[in-house]
């Protein structure tokens, strides 16, 4: 399990034997005696291959030795399930497991092209728990987006042979409340939950009620999209979530919790879901300040356009604003001054709330001289600043 792009470290041996026992339980592995209260005896679920001793604690006499025999041995087994539990004692935290159902990709650039479709869905799913979990939404388009990626970095991704099946581990600590990892994981399990049920109750009923109701749950157009892309091309998905043993489970949840699974029949609501998220979702009144780092115009004396980068006001990186023309002549003379400007309006759903309507009340603001030179320098960089048709 790795970083995207990096290479994965080997796992340091576990501080506590029960989280490996918890593990090895989890995949499969089966308990085949021992001393009571010094060691226990595992198999890999299919019965062969090296088994594993490990100490029923870290009081027992030798116990890093058995610990760290136990992990070689991992390494060298060829059960497919050691790989995995190797990788969850990287880091504890909370895992994620998706099984795609497609056939077995014979060509390499099959299997390659289903693994990337697989980490894509995968990471969108992700991304849409991460938006949920910081503001519920029906559609979120740029809001909040940077905040949501940055909460994907601490992420851990397994390998997808085949494109069939893919490990995430979240980590979290002891004490998980001020992790983000586990307000995605728990938003995320909400939220398939919520959609599991919405698409059960519009296919019976022909309603859309549940998937309205479904967005305090974390549900979004995001989420059914990120699903829709998944189940495409497959006969169907199975997503695991499994809570570190490190941590347990957080309060109010089952520790096992059940599995989801979506299928090709569910593909038509959650479409029309998403789609009813995006038309229904409200535009947003809004007073933004940012700098101006792009403008055009067809005409010299006319109205334009600019671009905004949002300093404050909305959580969106940049949108984009139509001026008349002494709203446009003042955001020129604010950029050339060095100075942001603070503008009211509508920020629309339509586009991603990537627009800015109706705006009026456009004036500069004053700032400090640190970030007024960084502006100044910001401009000498970038000549092609002003784009007059």
């Amino acid at each position: 399990m790795h970083h995207p792009g990096r290479r994965p470290a080997q796992p340091p041996v576990p501080a506590d034997p029960a989280i490996l026992r918890a593990l090895l339980s989890r995949h499969g592995w089966r308990r085949r005696g021992g001393t009571p209260g010094a060691y226990s005896r595992w198999t890999p679920p299919d019965g062969g291959g090296t088994s594993l001793l490990l100490p029923e604690s870290r009081g027992y006499p030798d116990s890093a030795d058995l610990l760290a025999e136990a992990l070689t041995a991992l390494e060298h087994s060829p059960a497919p399930s050691a790989r995995d539990i190797l990788f969850s004692l990287r880091l504890p935290g909370d895992e994620i497991h998706w099984l795609r159902d497609v056939p077995d990709q014979g060509v390499p650039a099959a299997a390659w092209a289903a693994q990337e479709r697989l980490w894509a869905g995968a990471r969108a799913m992700l991304l849409a728990a991460a938006l949920a979990a910081h503001e519920r939404a029906g559609y979120h388009g740029a809001r909040h987006r940077r905040r949501a990626e940055t909460a994907l970095d601490r992420l851990l991704v397994g390998p997808a042979p085949g494109g069939r099946e893919l490990t995430v581990l979240f980590p979290v600590g002891r004490d998980t409340r001020d992790h983000d990892g586990r307000a995605v994981t728990t938003t995320l399990l909400r939220a398939l939950y919520a959609t599991r049920d919405a698409a059960d109750y519009e296919r019976a009923t022909g309603g859309p009620e549940a998937f309205t109701a479904a967005v305090e749950a974390g549900v979004c157009q995001e989420l059914t999209e990120a699903i829709g892309m998944l189940v495409r091309g497959s006969e169907g998905i199975r997503v695991e979530l499994h809570w570190s043993p490190a941590a347990g489970p957080p309060e109010g949840f089952a520790a096992h919790p059940e599995p989801v699974e979506f299928s090709p029949g569910d593909l038509p609501v959650l479409r029309d879901a998403g789609a009813r998220y995006v038309r229904e979702e409200p535009s947003v009144p809004v007073q933004l300040t940012g700098t101006v780092v792009r403008m055009r115009r067809e005409h010299p004396a006319g109205p334009g356009t600019i671009r905004l980068r949002v300093l404050d006001g909305a959580g969106v990186a940049q949108v984009r604003v139509a001026l008349g023309a002494e709203d446009y002549r003042l955001a020129g003379h604010a950029h050339l001054l060095g100075l942001p400007v603070r503008v009211g309006g509508r920020l629309e759903s339509r586009g991603g709330f990537r627009r800015l309507a109706d705006a009026s009340g456009l004036a500069p603001v004053t700032v400090d001289n640190a970030e007024r030179d960084r502006l100044l320098k910001s401009l000498q960089e970038n000549p092609d600043f002003f784009e007059d048709g």
